[in-house]
This record gives structure tokens, sequence and C-alpha cells, in this order.
């Protein structure tokens, strides 16, 4: 679309959501972004978000933040009900609440420091908020992270808790629990030129009889020591939020680069915990069955779904197992050893390109 075109197009749909003002009181629309194939709309920038125009698909999300919108407002006065923390004590985050309003066509994320998000599960709008010691750096945390993963699964989109590259035209999925070093792993492999399409979340859609990876956002959060092992200093990156110690290596094409587009899902690897053996790191291949089990366990805010939503998740799964082949990896402890996991990654995932696309000879039975 030619350069005049697209400028015409934005400002058509930014008059359509200022027009919507009776039903959303949005003061105005200021900004475009678009984040794992969601185009949304929003008061005030996001940072660390690149704007662009939308486009005319109709995956458009109405972001309210300065203002408090009507149906927030009469969503708070419907009944409610807490769905999280569940019962399960080993399964409670502390630092998260979510609320059910008007029979769970709204939910409430309410977080420790006081932030809060609204969803309305049946639509098209987010609502967010949070305390004036707070910065929109410190929200944009929580947005791009578990409550745009939530919608995402809303929308019947799968998610990997995984960080994901581009290696030979595909996206390679690094896929593991907290602390696995799916983002150490992915800024190691940037810093050597692997363009990076998502950082710990990964969806997923299928498209033709294959999966493809929507981008996420250009960044790559890290910790001080993480930082200092990759670049030799705890600054050398900047903060994330004036009040975090976490930092983020920018993939803005100095550094480090981001792949804006979506690529076929070519491999998975399962991130294992380090260890000291003097074999790691390595590779060892996993059998369908048992990458299918473990899959279950590493999709990004399973403990939010209802029962359709596991099965419609399980049914998912199994046909990427049957279709993407899915690797363990066993890293070493030793920080120095992160180069050759970098070679082993590189060079298993050129040697055969094409394989992704071939089915496994032997598949788990999915009912």
């Amino acid at each position: 679309m030619p350069a005049e075109a697209r400028v015409q197009l934005w400002m058509a749909i930014r008059l359509v959501w200022r027009k919507r003002r009776s039903l959303d009181p949005v003061d105005f629309v200021t900004a475009f972004h678009t984040i794992y194939g969601i185009t949304f709309a929003s008061e005030i920038p996001i940072p660390g978000l690149p704007e662009n125009p939308p486009d005319s698909g109709d995956s458009h999300l109405l972001l309210s933040i300065k203002t408090t919108p009507d149906w927030v407002t009469q969503a708070v006065q419907t009944p409610s009900r807490s769905i999280y923390p569940a019962q399960d004590i080993e399964r409670i985050n502390s630092t998260l609440t979510v609320t059910s309003f008007a029979d769970g066509q709204f939910l409430q994320f309410g977080y420790l420091d006081g932030t809060r998000f609204m969803i309305e599960t049946l639509g098209n709008r987010l609502w967010a908020s949070s305390p004036p010691s707070l910065t929109i750096d410190d929200l944009c945390t929580y947005l791009v992270g578990p409550v745009m993963g939530f919608i995402l699964r809303l929308r019947g989109t799968l998610c990997l808790h995984a960080s994901s590259v581009c290696i030979a035209g595909q996206s390679i999925a690094l896929c593991g629990v907290s602390q696995a070093g799916k983002s150490t792993t992915a800024a190691a492999l940037a810093l050597r030129g692997v363009p990076v399409l998502t950082e710990d979340v990964t969806p997923f859609n299928s498209v033709d009889e294959q999966f493809l990876v929507e981008p996420g956002y250009p960044r790559i959060c890290l910790w001080p020591d993480i930082v200092k092992e990759l670049l030799g200093s705890s600054d050398a990156l900047p903060l994330l939020t004036p009040n975090w110690d976490k930092r983020y290596l920018p993939l803005d094409g100095v550094r480090a680069n981001f792949e804006p587009a979506p690529k076929p899902l070519g491999i998975i690897y399962l991130l294992a915990p380090r260890g000291g053996n003097v074999d790691a790191p390595r590779l060892e291949e996993v059998r369908p069955r048992e990458a299918l089990l473990e899959l279950v366990q590493n999709t990004y805010m399973n403990w939010l779904l209802d029962r359709d939503q596991r099965a419609a998740e399980f049914e998912v799964l199994c046909k990427i197992v049957q279709q993407v082949p899915v690797r363990r990896i066993i890293p070493h402890a030793d920080p120095a050893r992160l180069g050759a996991l970098c070679d082993l990654i590189l060079q298993n995932a050129t040697d055969h390109p094409d394989h992704a696309r071939q089915a496994p000879a032997s598949v788990p039975q999915c009912a």
C-alpha cells in the first residue's frame, strides 16, 4: 500500500475511534500499536512498542489509560467473585488477584503494587490504571506480558511460555519455566545477529495447516547479573522502569534485531535445568507423547483456563507435536558455556530446516 494511502487509512480509523467517545469516553486516540498480531488503539503511546498505522483487520483492541470509561464504572457495580488465587496453595501467585464481574463478562487483574486492568472478555476493550507513584513503563510490563497473554487466550490463541528467535526463516521457540534461561538464551543469540520474535510469550496461529508465530515487541528483559554475563557490566543496558532493577536489550538494529513478521514454527527446544555435566550443553530428542505432556505444563496463563479452553489447548498441542520437532536442551550451569549453547542451537536449527514440516513417525493419540 502506498505511503499516502496508509496515512489516509490511519486518519480514517482514528476518526472512527474518536466517534466512539459516546460509548467509550476516551479523550482521543494518539497511538496505534501491534503486538502478538493484535492491533490496539491507545490514548497515549506505549513505551517499547513501535507505533504504526492500523491495518484493516478486525482484531483491534481499545486501550483506555488516562480515563475511566463508563463500561468499567458499570462493570464494577455488578456482582463479583474472586477466581484467583485458587484453593491450591502451591499455585497461588501472591502478587496477583483476578476478580470476575457480571458473571465473567469482565475480569479485573489486580497487582500488589496497585496496578489494575479490566478486560472485557466478550469484546475488544481494555482499561488500565496504576498509582501515581508508578510510571507508564511499570504498567507496560504487565500489559505486554500476562495481560496480553490472557487476552490472546480469550481469543483462542495458544501461547507457550517461551521466547522465540528466527533462524533459517523459521521461528525457533525456547520453552521453559520461569528462570529456565529463555530470555538469556534469546539475548545471547540476538547479540550474535539472530533476530528475535518474542520474549516470554510465544503465540501460535494456524494458517494453511502451518503454525505461525506472531511477533511480540522489540525488547528482551534481563536481570542485572545476566546483563553482566552478556556485556561485562550490570548497567550496560537501560533500566526497564525507574522502579525496577531489571534492564532490557533494545531490538532496534543497533546491538540486536527484531523480526516484525510472523514466521512458521520450526523447532521447539525445551530448556532443562542447568547442570554441571561435562557433556553439557547437549541436545536430546523428545518423543511426541513426552513432548505433549511437557508442553501442556508450559502453556502461558493456563491456570486461568476453563475446561473447554483446556480441551481446545490440548487439541492444538497434539497437532503441534505431530508437525514440529521438539528437543530438550541441557544447558551448563557455567555462564562461560552460554556461547557453546548458542553454537549448538544454531547448528541444530540450520542442519535440517525443512524437518519441521515432516510429521514424526510416532504421534500421541489425542481424543
